[in-house]
């Protein structure tokens, strides 16, 4: 894996904290379970972000086939607008790259600007809506697709 300051990939120990990233972040926060048995998926790459021993960060990249899906992405409260997001963006892409992963999708609320504007600045284009997808509270989703990695 290409060297991006203070990202790696996940590990069992990581479990713990990116679940309480989860509830801090997402108020439809993934399990301890989910977020366990996705590291042994073969489809899945979980990356943290770590700082003085601390996970800061973390996101996790689905590939099917020469298509990618940014599953999740989260920065703790306390450490955003620090590049953080970008670094796990960064790495993302270049695992993308290394695996010809020729497009990538996501999905983020309507009302998630800072996300919307990170996933622009990266050539993510909004192509659809899903209808009150997500709740606590209902919201739309908006679907993006980066077509060329």
């Amino acid at each position: 894996m290409e060297h991006f300051t203070g990202i790696r990939l996940m590990e069992g120990r990581d479990v713990k904290p990116v679940a309480d990233l989860e509830k801090a972040c997402f108020s439809e926060a993934w399990s301890e379970n989910l977020i366990s048995s996705g590291l042994g998926s073969r489809l899945d790459t979980y990356f943290v972000y770590e700082a003085s021993g601390e996970v800061k960060g973390y996101a996790v990249l689905r590939i099917l086939g020469d298509e990618g899906e940014l599953q999740r992405i989260a920065v703790s409260p306390d450490m955003r607008r620090q590049g953080i997001a970008r670094k796990l963006m960064d790495a993302m892409t270049a695992l993308s790259r290394r695996r010809c992963v020729t497009a990538i999708a996501l999905e983020v609320r309507e009302s998630n600007v800072g996300a919307r504007n990170l996933y622009e600045s990266y050539g993510f284009k909004q192509e659809a809506v899903r209808k009150g997808y997500y709740h606590n509270p209902v919201e739309d989703a908006v679907i993006m697709w980066k077509r060329r990695i």
